[in-house]
């Protein structure tokens, strides 16, 4: 309907035993070398802080993978699933944990020399009650979720990809009128807290290239406060190609004071499906590849990154078969990783 209605659709599950494993950085390393799962083979790296400052979850549910399909001599299987484990992705917080899932995320990518990248995803009447539909009770509920977050985060260096879909929605007539003014005053509260941090980088989602509407969009995003952002992304959890994300990006920038953004490359590498329902393409549609490595070396000074904002393998919904938003699906992976080589 609106080219995506999926950056809604990827709420991650973060269990608490893997903060609390994550806040003693079990895993961690100093520096570029390999945080390891165990003896057998199954173990992560870091990738280069030159190229990409920010940290390899090694507890993830990929590198669990990896670890799986060792244990079970699928080595094939084992290496393609490690094209996904070893790039840094986005942790997406949990309500219920949001401090201590912070806090142990931004701890143990400090151990390692690394910056974490978080995804806030809880703005009340979140995706219009599709299929990653919640949020936060009502605004109060959320501005003390976001005083969660940064006092989890306190001074330890961390990018914020802020409420995918949320300013999208409020443009699309998703999220009823009566609901944006004080989505309004949430957004700019929590750009603000952010910003109060020593070393936070926050950016505003600002929907993709299939709705392509910068003339739309872009007050809204000053309403939502992206003027005291670091920019704005483009491109969460959707297919759109690295260059139409990049056109759309710059026109969009034009408009918004020449900010800068960040592309999500997770799963872009063959672009949208245009062949099922336009309703349901963002939705895990089949023949995706991943793309581009998150880097911050870009080549281009409009855009900051290249992001793996959604966790490739993690499902978008419960369409074509796929569990609820948020699981992993080691299938889908599988396919992603293959239709990449």
């Amino acid at each position: 309907m609106y080219g995506s209605r999926g950056a809604g659709a990827r709420a991650s599950v973060a269990l608490v035993g893997a903060v609390l494993l994550l806040a003693g950085c079990s895993s961690s390393d100093d520096g570029d070398g390999d945080g390891s799962k165990d003896s057998s083979g199954a173990k992560v790296s870091q990738q280069p802080k030159d190229k990409d400052p920010f940290w390899v979850n090694p507890d993830g549910n990929a590198a669990e993978q990896v670890a799986t399909y060792v244990k079970d001599g699928k080595d094939e299987d084992a290496e393609l699933i490690r094209t996904i484990a070893e790039q840094p992705t986005g942790e997406w917080l949990t309500p219920e944990n949001a401090e201590q899932e912070a806090r142990g995320f931004t701890e143990a990518a400090a151990k390692a020399d690394r910056d974490s990248l978080l995804v806030v995803y809880n703005i009340p009447h979140r995706d219009c009650g599709q299929f990653s539909g919640g949020g936060a009770a009502d605004g109060n509920a959320y501005r003390a979720f976001i005083d969660q977050v940064a006092n989890g985060i306190g001074d330890r260096p961390t990018t914020v990809i802020l409420e995918p879909d949320a300013v999208l929605h409020m443009v699309d007539g998703c999220t009823p009128a009566e609901f944006h003014e004080e989505r309004y005053d949430l957004l700019r509260g929590a750009v603000d807290k952010f910003k109060s941090l020593k070393n936070t980088k926050v950016y505003l989602d600002a929907g993709n290239a299939g709705w392509g509407k910068p003339d739309a969009i872009f007050e809204p995003l000053k309403l939502a406060g992206v003027e005291k952002a670091d920019g704005f992304a483009v491109n969460v959890s959707n297919f759109y190609t690295t260059a139409a994300s990049t056109k759309y990006g710059k026109e969009l920038s034009a408009k918004a004071g020449n900010k800068p953004f960040v592309i999500d490359t997770s799963r872009n590498g063959n672009g949208p499906y245009t062949e099922g329902d336009p309703a349901e393409n963002w939705c895990n549609p089949p023949g995706r590849a991943l793309g581009e490595s998150p880097t911050t070396k870009t080549g281009d000074d409009l855009v900051d990154a290249y992001l793996w904002v959604k966790r490739p393998g993690e499902s978008d919904g419960t369409c074509k078969d796929g569990p609820k938003a948020g699981q992993w699906w080691p299938e889908y992976a599988l396919k992603l990783a293959k239709a990449s080589k």
